[in-house]
């Protein structure tokens, strides 16, 4: 085994939990052959290592033949998966399906039709439960191979049954690789952008979509069609900022995971991808009562059992919790709450935030930058700012690495470096014309922060204040310029200088009074239907 797939090797045993590496010991050593304990040690010796090294694996047991050894990596390699594999296929319904399918597989080689078709029948239940559609057309492709093989009263009727669910089960297949590959366009034009900037981006993103859609009856979608077709819509609508038809696709899909409470746990990913779009889309609409419920039910998901809860589920389980915490402390204001937990969880978020891809990682600096300039700490602002700027993934979310920039030449205004504004409206400045995205908003503000680095006096700050915020909430209704709210509301922060308070108490009177009307509304329509 070469040296890259050595630390592949490394990868997979430091991924095992506690009882997936006893389980493995016993299985190999129940063995009884001469190599069982070759492998045991060879486990034991990368499970102790911090790092992956041949050389000191050779140190530690010098019995070992370095000609063997890759070979014997190889073996282990093999052998870990397969214990991973019947550890947990009592858990894992789908393991369950496919070894039934080798099962039939087996008894069809040996001519067993009526035992291969039994078996076939059980999985076939199995698989429309789960509503594993790859899995129901292998069935069915068995199905046929026993048919061909046995004569019996009513086979012409078999056929037939077994061609129209291979043709439906395939046209559910087709409907949702349609869905699925013209989500991930999407989402890689999104990751490259962000939120549509212009015309010409809305006019790309509707002819890629109009184009790409089948024909289709909701009604009479699979429970796995729906779910896909959701997630698209989601994807389309917060994509061109249509927030109130996002917030009605994510309710739709997480709607369907109560509905069919069974699958939260089988198609776990789909159930915390559909909690975290409407988490933004209430985060986006101040849904704030609806927000709180749709967190506890992104919480519980922890209790979920063991033999549900990889690291792939673990780490989007943080992730999400940690961006939606944010979120809550930006809608309510709470910004010195969130630096005060930010201070005792700062270690342990700086090794998280590492096990993430660029794109978390990204919105992770961003959101914890306008956290701190939120409370004010604008050199920690600038700190995450920064990590965002001198990125070289700028081809990642344009639209970010854009508003970082914006955000930063307002913390060095609010900490009185004029010197050094005018190099930064210059530097971005060219960033913004090199990526497309010098629209009106960045012009204004740009332009009034160069003005202000002339040294206004006190009594001509608030006028010029008071211009930029009328300029700018006239663009609040620009299908191409709102999306610049949605990085920072500027329009807070120059409220704050107006009346001469904490951006954060600005929110939090904002926040109240959204509250207490959300509140007699609810109070309202509670009393109207108990009367009814």
């Amino acid at each position: 085994m070469s040296k890259e797939k050595s630390d592949v090797l490394f990868l997979l045993i430091k991924s095992l939990k506690k009882s997936e590496k006893r389980y493995f010991k016993v299985s190999v050593s129940s063995e009884n052959d001469s190599s069982s304990k070759k492998y045991v040690r060879l486990f034991d010796l990368i499970d102790n290592q911090k790092s992956f090294d041949d050389n000191e694996l050779l140190k530690k047991a010098p019995d070992l033949n370095p000609a063997q050894l890759s070979n014997l990596k190889s073996h282990l390699y093999k052998k870990i998966l397969q214990s991973i594999r019947q550890y947990n296929q009592s858990s894992v319904i789908d393991i369950q399906i496919r070894e039934m399918i080798d099962y039939a597989q087996i008894l069809f080689n040996r001519s067993l039709y009526d035992q291969c078709a039994s078996i076939l029948k059980k999985a076939k239940k199995q698989a429309l439960k789960t509503g594993n559609l790859e899995l129901q057309l292998e069935i069915l492709k068995w199905e046929k191979n026993v048919i061909n093989q046995t004569v019996g009263p009513g086979n012409q009727v078999r056929v037939n049954r077994i061609i129209e669910e291979v043709q439906d089960t395939n046209n559910r297949i087709n409907n949702i690789n349609i869905f699925t590959n013209l989500a991930a366009k999407l989402n890689a034009l999104y990751l490259k952008i962000g939120f549509i900037r212009n015309e010409s981006d809305f006019d790309q993103l509707r002819r890629m979509f109009n184009t790409s859609m089948p024909a289709y009856d909701e009604k009479k979608l699979s429970l796995d069609e729906k779910l896909n077709l959701y997630n698209l819509y989601v994807g389309y609508y917060f994509f061109i900022q249509d927030t109130e038809n996002g917030y009605l696709y994510a309710k739709k899909c997480v709607d369907l995971f109560d509905e069919h409470k069974q699958i939260r746990t089988s198609k776990v990913e789909a159930y915390i991808r559909a909690l975290n779009n409407l988490l933004i889309a209430q985060y986006k609409q101040f849904r704030y009562y609806e927000f709180v419920q749709t967190t506890r039910q992104l919480r519980e998901i922890r209790q979920f059992p063991k033999n549900v809860m990889n690291e792939n589920i673990r780490l989007r389980l943080i992730k999400y919790t940690y961006v939606h915490e944010f979120n809550r402390f930006f809608m309510l204001g709470d910004f010195d709450i969130g630096v005060a937990l930010m201070k005792k969880i700062k270690t342990g978020l700086e090794h998280f935030t590492s096990l993430l891809d660029s794109h978390s990682k990204l919105i992770m600096y961003y959101k914890t930058s306008c956290l701190y300039f939120g409370n004010g700490d604008y050199n920690e602002a600038i700190f995450y700012l920064n990590r965002i700027i001198n990125s070289e993934n700028v081809d990642i979310r344009e639209d970010v690495h854009s508003f970082a920039r914006i955000l930063n030449l307002i913390s060095h205004y609010e900490l009185g470096n004029v010197d050094v504004i005018d190099y930064y409206i210059r530097s971005t400045y060219r960033f913004l014309l090199k990526k497309d995205d010098l629209h009106n908003f960045q012009k204004y503000i740009l332009n009034f922060l160069k003005k202000l680095s002339y040294q206004f006096k006190e009594s001509q700050l608030i006028p010029e204040f008071i211009k930029l915020r009328s300029q700018l909430l006239s663009l609040k209704n620009n299908p191409y310029e709102k999306r610049a709210f949605v990085y920072f509301d500027i329009i807070e922060w120059l409220e704050s200088k107006i009346q001469q308070k904490p951006v954060a108490d600005i929110i939090k009177e904002k926040a109240k009074a959204i509250l207490k009307e959300q509140n007699t509304t609810s109070t309202e329509e509670k009393k109207s239907l108990d009367q009814y």
